[in-house]
């Protein structure tokens, strides 16, 4: 019998959630409502919350001195792309490790886990060097594949968690209407798994979206995402604090949008399997 919830504490839950919440968002609020500011009105002291005169010029400037549209387009492609690429190498992996164990298969997962710890900064100097020679240098296809490679252990891990959860009767049961190893994992495990597959695609999506230090040290102009582009309002003649915050808000404003209208989806995935 489930244990009863009186009003009380549903009301204390309920305004924790709301503190906790706020004080998460609280953050991007300040950026927007101070790209909406003067220069002098972002640096006042005290500042203003909400009662300021606002204006829309920082918005006007950004796009005018930069080609927000294309730095959009880097980011999307380089989002999307990698998140592609690294489905297509993991949902393979996640699948032999899930249903296919080895002897050393917690040990392998384990050693990709371990490769997100180490700080990015210490092979930076190798992966310049490769790019630099290989011509992947300021290319969308270098930070694709970078951009994969940085994912893809947390792609694996969390589809072979999903994997897991799926009875493994159903496999066995595919191979014996002559199922193909390819069939089984097109036909029959995939489409058992979307919720899992998009709450890991839409994650992948974010991290990669709002990945700075990569594409900071590999691109200058030509894959330029939208991290370079908040990124170019901080320069050597002063923190222009009004236009930096309207960059920022329209680069988070994409991933916002989507993450709001697919956030049912995102928490049903990382859901998966964790209520029998």
């Amino acid at each position: 019998m489930a244990r009863a919830v009186t009003t009380r504490r549903k009301a204390v839950v309920t305004a924790c959630a709301w503190a906790i919440g706020l004080t998460i968002f609280f953050p991007i609020l300040w950026t927007v409502l101070t790209s909406f500011k003067t220069e002098a009105q972002a640096i006042a002291d005290p500042p203003a919350l909400l009662f300021f005169q606002w204006t829309t010029e920082n918005y006007s400037e950004v796009l005018e001195r930069s080609n927000y549209f294309r730095h959009f387009a880097n980011s999307v492609i380089i989002s999307v792309g990698s998140t592609i690429l690294g489905l297509i190498i993991a949902i393979p992996a996640a699948w032999s490790m899930a249903f296919v164990p080895a002897k050393r298969t917690k040990d392998v997962l384990m050693w990709m886990l371990s490769t997100k710890m180490l700080p990015p900064v210490g092979v930076l100097i190798p992966i310049y060097l490769i790019f630099r020679d290989t011509g992947l240098l300021d290319s969308r296809i270098g930070l694709v594949v970078v951009m994969t490679l940085i994912n893809l252990p947390i792609i694996v891990w969390m589809l072979f968690t999903y994997f897991k959860e799926i009875p493994g009767e159903i496999l066995e049961a595919a191979r014996m209407d002559g199922a193909t190893l390819w069939s089984e994992i097109l036909y029959v495990l995939t489409p058992m798994a979307v919720p899992g597959i998009a709450s890991t695609m839409l994650l992948n999506i974010i991290l990669a979206w709002n990945e700075a230090f990569w594409t900071l040290n590999l691109t200058t102009t030509n894959a330029a995402p939208l991290t370079a582009f908040i990124a170019s309002y901080s320069s050597p003649e002063g923190l222009f604090y009004a236009k930096l915050s309207a960059a920022s808000a329209m680069a988070i404003a994409p991933i916002l949008i989507m993450g709001w209208f697919s956030q049912k989806q995102l928490v049903r995935g990382l859901t998966f399997g964790a209520v029998k």
